[in-house]
C-alpha cells in the first residue's frame, strides 16, 4: 500500500494537476478501491470544461478492494482483491425514489443538492477520494458496485455504464425484441452501446445515423452489429427508413446527440404509429418547432431517460463477459494518470483525433 494516493484534480477550466492524499482511516461499513481503469465520460468532459470546485473526476471506474470493512465486506459480498465495476450512484437508500428502487433519482446522489455521486463531488468533502482518475478511490458505505469476471480486457470492463445505459434505454424502456426496427441517432458512445443492446436483444434492424465527420464512428456501429447507417447531412432519414422497412418505419427511435431541434423532429418522422421516441441527452435549450401535431397523430409513446437500473448494469457485465461481441474495438485511447489532462482533451474533441471511448489507467506507466 501506498503513503500517499496520487490523483488527478480537475482545478479549473480544462485543467487537471496531480495532488497527493492521505490513505484514509476505513471504518468497519466502508471501503477503499484500486483503480484498474476508468472511462472518460460527456459528464466528466462536462464538468472539465467549467469547474467550479476542485474535484477528481471520473465515475466509469472498475477496480480491486484494497481494503474493506467487515460490515461492508458482508454487506457488499466482497473480500480484498476482489474485482468491482462501480456505479456513479451514491444513494441514500431512504427517500421515496430509493424505495421504489429508483435511487439514480435519489437526491442525496445530486451534488447540486449537496448531495455525493462518484466523479462530481469536491476534494473538500473528506477523505477526497471521490473519482476513478486516481489510484485509489473511497467506498462509502451506501456506494453500489457489481462483481466484474477477472478475464474480462480492463478496456471493455470500463464499458460497463455506457452499456448499462444502451440496456436500460433498448431492453426495459423500449422493450426491443425480436422483429423490432430500432434507429439510433448519434453514433457516439451512448449511442454505440443501445446499437450493442438492441442486437443483443434480439432487434431485426438497428439502424444508427451520424455526420459526416461521425464516419469513423458510423463504420464501427457496421463492425458492432448495426445492419445499416445514415448519413444524415447527405441522406434524408425519414426515406432512408422508408426504404429500408419497406414503409414499417421504426418502432423505437432513440435520439442520443448533442444537436438541436433537427434530431428530435427526425426522429419523429422516423416512427412508425404507436411508436416509442426516447430522448436520452441535454440539449441545453428551448425547442421552439416541436411538432406536438405528429404526436397525436402517429400516437407517439415519449420517453425521457438518464442513467441506468442495478438491473442494466447486470445486464452489461454478462453481456461483456459473454465476449460474443468484438468491444475492445471501442476503445481508442488508453492514458496514463498523468495524461488525465489529454485524455478529457480527447475525449471532448480537443485532443488526439478520432475518439471513440478514452480511459484512464492509473496505474499505467
Amino acid at each position: 500500500m501506498v503513503q500517499k494516493i496520487v490523483a488527478a484534480v480537475a482545478v479549473r477550466e480544462k485543467q487537471t494537476e496531480l495532488r497527493e492524499f492521505d490513505v484514509p482511516d476505513i471504518p468497519p461499513d466502508a471501503g477503499l478501491l484500486k483503480v484498474e481503469i476508468a472511462g472518460v465520460c460527456g459528464t466528466d468532459v462536462s464538468y472539465y470544461k467549467m469547474i467550479k470546485e476542485p474535484k477528481i473526476l471520473g465515475h466509469h471506474v472498475v477496480g480491486h478492494i484494497e481494503r474493506i470493512g467487515e460490515i461492508a465486506a458482508k454487506r457488499w459480498g466482497v473480500k480484498k482483491g476482489d474485482r468491482v465495476a462501480m456505479e456513479e450512484y451514491i444513494p441514500c437508500g431512504q427517500c421515496e425514489h430509493c424505495r421504489k428502487g429508483q435511487y439514480r433519482s435519489c437526491l442525496f446522489t445530486d451534488p447540486r443538492a449537496g448531495g455525493i455521486r462518484y466523479g462530481a463531488t469536491p476534494v473538500t468533502l473528506s477523505p477526497s477520494l471521490w473519482g476513478g482518475f486516481s489510484q485509489y478511490m473511497y467506498l462509502h458505505p451506501n456506494a453500489v458496485m457489481h462483481k466484474m469476471p477477472d478475464h474480462v480486457p480492463a478496456v471493455e470492463a470500463a464499458l460497463t455504464l455506457p452499456l448499462a445505459n444502451g440496456f436500460e434505454w433498448m431492453s426495459i424502456v423500449g422493450k426491443v425484441g425480436p422483429g423490432k426496427v430500432v434507429v439510433i441517432q448519434g453514433p457516439g458512445q451512448q449511442g454505440l452501446a443501445c446499437a450493442l443492446a438492441a442486437k443483443a436483444a434480439g432487434a431485426e434492424c438497428v439502424i444508427v445515423t451520424g455526420r459526416t465527420t461521425s464516419a469513423r464512428r458510423l463504420e464501427l456501429a457496421r463492425e458492432l452489429g448495426a445492419d445499416y447507417t445514415v448519413n444524415i447531412q447527405t441522406e434524408d432519414l425519414k426515406e432512408c427508413v422508408y426504404e429500408i422497412t419497406g414503409g414499417k418505419m421504426a418502432d423505437v427511435v432513440i435520439d442520443v446527440t448533442s444537436g438541436g431541434s433537427d434530431p428530435v423532429q427526425s426522429s419523429m418522422e422516423a416512427a412508425n404509429k404507436g411508436a416509442t421516441v426516447i430522448f436520452g441527452s441535454y440539449k441545453y435549450q428551448t425547442i421552439s418547432d416541436f411538432n406536438i401535431d405528429m404526436v397525436v397523430a402517429k400516437t407517439l409513446n415519449l420517453k425521457g431517460v438518464r442513467g441506468h437500473s442495478y438491473e442494466s448494469v447486470k445486464m452489461a457485465i454478462e453481456f461483456i463477459a459473454s465476449g460474443k461481441f468484438p468491444l475492445r474495438k471501442m476503445n481508442s485511447h488508453d492514458y496514463p494518470l498523468h495524461d488525465t489532462d489529454k485524455a478529457l482533451k480527447t475525449a471532448g474533441g480537443e485532443g488526439e483525433p478520432s475518439p471513440l471511448l478514452v480511459t484512464v489507467s492509473p496505474w499505467k506507466r
